[in-house]
């Protein structure tokens, strides 16, 4: 942008999506979700491909913030990792996939709960974060998404796991969310419009 920063008004909305568990379906071992880690386990869920068109129509772009730490692991080799986001590409027009492939142990920014996949896609996007949402089954999703200055959706999944804090919404299946975001760019726009 030439070194202008935009004004937040002309910035664009974004969703940001986890990937499993929201968009393909997670893998789950004794009450913990695991990611896919062939093309055989990956599994589109249903509804999705329909949410995502109706969330473009409206002008959002959508953006998959990933943890895939199998790879820091060694159980999970970036050329798979990366099939199998050629094939979620196909399933679904997505803006962009942003993946943090480190574990705990490295400390970095951009693994969720940190919210470096988000701000850094939304500086180089040009994305008003405030106009946003972040869709996630896991707390650190969520927490990402709030420290990233988004509004949040929980896809609650029943996973054995730690509850996020205090998502703005909770739903079961990330289409659910859809008409709640909606609503959410209808009011914000009034309000804009009531502010110029």
């Amino acid at each position: 942008m030439s070194g202008v920063q935009a004004s937040a008004s002309s910035r664009r909305k974004a969703v940001f999506l986890d990937r499993d568990g929201v968009l393909i379906r997670a893998i789950v071992r004794d009450g913990r979700p695991y990611s896919a880690r062939t093309l055989v386990e990956a599994e589109l869920l249903p509804g999705v491909r329909e949410a995502c068109a109706a969330l473009r129509e409206a002008g959002a772009l959508l953006i998959v913030v990933t943890n895939q730490p199998d790879v820091a692991r060694g159980d999970l080799d970036a050329d798979v990792l990366e099939s199998l986001h050629d094939w979620l590409r196909e399933q679904v027009e997505l803006d962009d996939i942003r993946m943090c492939t480190h574990d705990d142990g490295d400390a970095c920014t951009c693994r969720k709960p940190k919210p470096g996949m988000i701000t850094t896609a939304a500086r180089e996007l040009g994305i008003d974060v405030g106009a946003s949402v972040m869709v996630g089954d896991r707390w650190r999703d969520v927490q990402a998404g709030r420290e990233a200055g988004c509004r949040t959706v929980f896809v609650d999944r029943g996973y054995r796991e730690q509850l996020p804090f205090d998502p703005d919404l909770v739903v079961h299946e990330f289409p659910e969310a859809v008409p709640w975001i909606f609503n959410l760019w209808r009011v914000r726009g009034s309000h804009d419009a009531r502010d110029n």
